[in-house]
């Protein structure tokens, strides 16, 4: 600032230019010395601060070394501890160590001394083993001479016998053996006949007493269905609205159900013909709703057997439940449950063969109650067993291979499948409740009344039944029984022995199966009896 104001005095003119160099002289001296001045005080300021510092860092430097010393003697005490105490746990693992090696040497010891006693017992035993086998060689030497010597007295005496009897000793063993084994063959066989006989008879008896308890525990309906259906009307009129115009409404109504309708002369009567006998429920359900509404054309007559159709569907399910239900078996599946309700509409030798069905599983239910087996079982095989016919009509094969592959199919117990294969005798039953289906199917179908056949096919069946019985040789009488299911011939005694009678009962079972045809299977029952008749005076 004063510089600045001496600056503005020289320019102007106001101060001579002597003074004012000598001024500015003056001023460049006193800002110098300043400076001077400034930084010796600022060194003297910084030494200071550094001798502070220099100070302070040696006292805590010496503070550290005091601190460190303090801290290596702790650490020293506590190595010493640390040592005494390793030193006496040392000592004392050390005196357990030399005592337990002390205890284990006195047992060591012990069992030295006990085996050292048993070493003798057993050198005193060896010994003893030594001089009874020197006594055994000794005995055995003395009983082989004796050995020899009764060997030697036995074919003296055995000389002797051949002399005696004029044989030698392997004829006589030949003799001997042949006699015992002949004896032996007579008893056996004699046995085995008795045993056979009381199994047969005890076997005949049980199984006659546990069919007629089955029998008469079972109480079943039966009805007999044919191949055409007929359906009433209120008056002759209908015929022509069900015929239509031109035919179209029995057209119609023959392309939807496949059922043939036939309109003749027989007053107030439809007749329903066809094969399938759920098709033609189907027609005679659809016909009489049509009757009863009167509205009959084309679209209302595939309209009602649409809904037809899904009513019996229901109805079918309905009958299979039903069935079920009456057995008293459950877990079927769904879809056999379905084709067991058709079997309401199928009908076998005019059996109807859902109530076959329903029979034969409760006959075989009851035969395996009395004879302690699977009841569940024998019911469930019995009504499944002719499941097949439900589609037989629709799929190629027989009803007894199509029922086992449906069984298979929808995961029946190969038990159940067994016996459904087993039940006309095509292969052979694995268990002892395929052969009561078996049994049950027979009965029910050979009961009287159950099926039905025309007069005069029923008529030549028994005719040639014992036609072919009467052509053999030997053969006295015959008759056909039961229906046809059994065929009794009496043979004369003195040409046909028993062994014969076999062979003819095969032979007679063997014709029958080439020549004739027949459901089920047919007994041959060969008869030979003889009888010695005298009278006392």
């Amino acid at each position: 600032m004063f510089a600045q104001n001496v600056s503005s005095l020289f320019l102007a003119g106001t101060v001579p230019v002597f003074v004012a160099i000598i001024l500015a002289v003056a001023i460049v001296v006193v800002g110098a010395a300043a400076f001077l001045v400034g930084r010796f005080l600022y060194k003297k300021m910084v030494a200071g601060k550094v001798a502070d510092a220099e100070q302070t860092i040696k006292l805590m430097r010496e503070e550290a070394e005091n601190e460190c010393r303090a801290l290596k003697k702790e650490a020293i005490l506590e190595a010493k501890e640390q040592d005494l105490k390793l030193r006496n746990e040392f000592e004392r693992e050390s005196k357990e160590k030399r005592a337990e090696l002390a205890r284990s040497e006195q047992r060591l010891m012990q069992k030295e001394d006990v085996l050292d006693k048993k070493e003798d017992s057993l050198l005193k035993k060896a010994d003893a083993l030594e001089q009874q086998q020197k006594n055994l060689v000794r005995q055995e030497g003395e009983i082989k001479k004796m050995q020899e010597k009764v060997n030697h007295q036995h074919d003296l005496m055995v000389q002797e016998l051949e002399k005696v009897a004029q044989l030698t000793k392997e004829e006589a063993k030949k003799l001997l053996t042949e006699s015992i084994l002949d004896e032996a063959r007579h008893d056996a066989a004699v046995q085995v006949r008795n045993i056979e006989q009381e199994a047969k008879d005890e076997a005949d008896a049980t199984a006659k007493k546990i069919i007629s308890l089955a029998v008469q525990r079972c109480a079943s309906d039966h009805a007999s269905e044919i191949t055409v259906s007929v359906v009433p009307l209120p008056n002759d009129d209908m015929k022509a609205r069900i015929i239509g115009r031109e035919g179209r409404n029995i057209r119609a109504l023959e392309n939807a159900t496949g059922i043939e309708l036939i309109i003749d002369d027989t007053p107030e009567v439809v007749i329903l013909s066809g094969f399938d006998p759920v098709r033609r429920e189907v027609a005679r359900l659809s016909l009489e709703k049509l009757i009863g509404d009167g509205r009959i054309h084309p679209a209302r007559i595939e309209e009602t057997v649409e809904k037809v159709k899904k009513e019996l569907d229901q109805q079918i399910k309905e009958n299979g439940e039903a069935a079920m239900f009456e057995v008293g078996i459950f877990g079927l599946h769904p879809e056999l449950i379905k084709l067991l309700g058709r079997l309401k509409y199928r009908t076998s030798y005019g059996q109807n063969v859902y109530r076959h069905s329903i029979e034969v599983a409760q006959l075989a239910g009851m035969m395996a109650s009395e004879l302690g087996l699977d009841v569940n079982l024998a019911k469930r095989a019995g009504l499944l067993h002719d499941i097949g016919k439900a589609v037989d009509h629709e799929q190629e094969g027989t009803h007894i291979q199509i029922g086992a592959d449906i069984a298979k199919k929808y995961r029946e117990n190969a038990n159940v499948v067994n016996a459904i294969m087993a039940h006309h005798g095509d292969v052979e039953p694995k268990t002892v409740e395929a052969v009561l289906v078996q049994a049950a199917d027979a009965i029910s179908g050979a009961r009287p009344g159950a099926r039905r056949e025309t007069s005069t096919n029923y008529v030549k069946r028994l005719e040639q039944l014992e036609q072919i019985a009467a052509s053999f040789k030997g053969v006295d009488k015959s008759y056909a029984i039961q229906a046809g299911r059994e065929v009794r011939v009496i043979v004369k005694p003195e040409q046909v022995d028993d062994a014969q009678a076999l062979f003819l009962a095969k032979d007679i079972a063997k014709k029958i199966e080439q020549e004739l045809e027949y459901p089920g299977q047919i007994k041959v029952n060969v008869i030979r009896e003889t009888r010695s008749v005298e009278y006392a005076k």
